[in-house]
């Protein structure tokens, strides 16, 4: 079998974290999702059936709550930690892509939620 590409997916992580401009958001907290997709080469796995040979998510969505966390200002600001400790910690990713989205953001609008994405590869 060719394998041409490998993911590893976490999707609508929710969270409830302390990240915004206005000190008020940072006091009171809100929820937050993320949705991940790292690209991983798990070709190895498929035969050894080992944990090993891969990237666990379960550990994958323990930095994720480490990360979310911290208090930040911006949500471009947790996205970039997020990527640059899964690229240090995972040396298997090869690809991050990511989501992150504060729902019911404290703007004066009719919205569901408002956040960021980004793709970033492997220096």
């Amino acid at each position: 079998m060719n394998i041409n590409a490998s993911y590893i997916h976490l999707e609508n992580i929710l969270f409830f974290a302390h990240h915004g401009v206005a000190t008020q958001e940072t006091i009171v907290g809100n929820e937050f999702y993320i949705n991940l997709r790292l690209k991983v080469d798990f070709a190895h796995a498929i035969t050894t059936d080992a944990v090993e040979d891969t990237v666990s998510y379960a550990d994958v969505y323990t930095l994720l709550k480490e990360e979310m966390g911290i208090p930040s200002k911006l949500l471009e600001h947790v996205c970039g930690r997020i990527a640059e400790r899964l690229f240090r910690d995972f040396p298997a990713i090869e690809e991050v892509e990511i989501k992150l989205s504060k729902r019911n953001p404290p703007m004066g609008a009719d919205i569901d939620a408002a956040g960021v994405e980004m793709f970033c590869t492997r220096a």
